[in-house]
């Protein structure tokens, strides 16, 4: 069995040829897509596809901790199929959002816990700044 089709059933969600290509997308992409960009990328290939059935299978997936929803300040909902705590990074000139998995910040979750009293639920913790690739269009 597809090990994305058991992430679906395993989160108590009914597997749909929808559902699949939009988890196997996000699962295969590491560009933090927004749900447009998700339905524009598989509406010609994923019959029964609307803008609708996107936002409500990726709200479906947020519940169940399949993808989790960024906002990388650039006014739309990114989403990611990592789901472990890791950090982000964007550029401010092209707008691409990277992972970061930075040791020192993974537990910063109960450091903050334990110096503020609060019990925290989640964090975010995004940098910004301008990529390399963008640095050499510069020059």
């Amino acid at each position: 069995m597809n090990a994305n089709v058991s992430k679906i059933k395993q989160a108590g969600l009914k597997v749909t040829p929808q559902r699949l290509a939009i988890y196997d997308y996000l699962v295969n992409t590491d560009c933090h897509p927004s749900a447009d960009t998700i339905y524009k990328n598989l509406e010609e290939t994923t019959p029964g596809m609307s803008l609708a059935t996107v936002y409500k299978t990726l709200e479906a997936f947020k519940k169940n901790n399949l993808v989790i929803e960024l906002n990388a300040g650039d006014g739309f909902a990114r989403y990611d199929a990592i789901t472990e705590n890791h950090s982000h990074i964007v550029c401010t000139n092209c707008g691409r959002v990277y992972d970061l998995f930075l040791p020192e910040t993974m537990n910063i979750r109960e450091q903050i816990s334990n110096l503020t009293n609060f019990k925290l639920n989640d964090e975010r913790l995004i940098f910004y700044g301008v990529c390399p690739s963008c640095q050499a269009d510069e020059e």
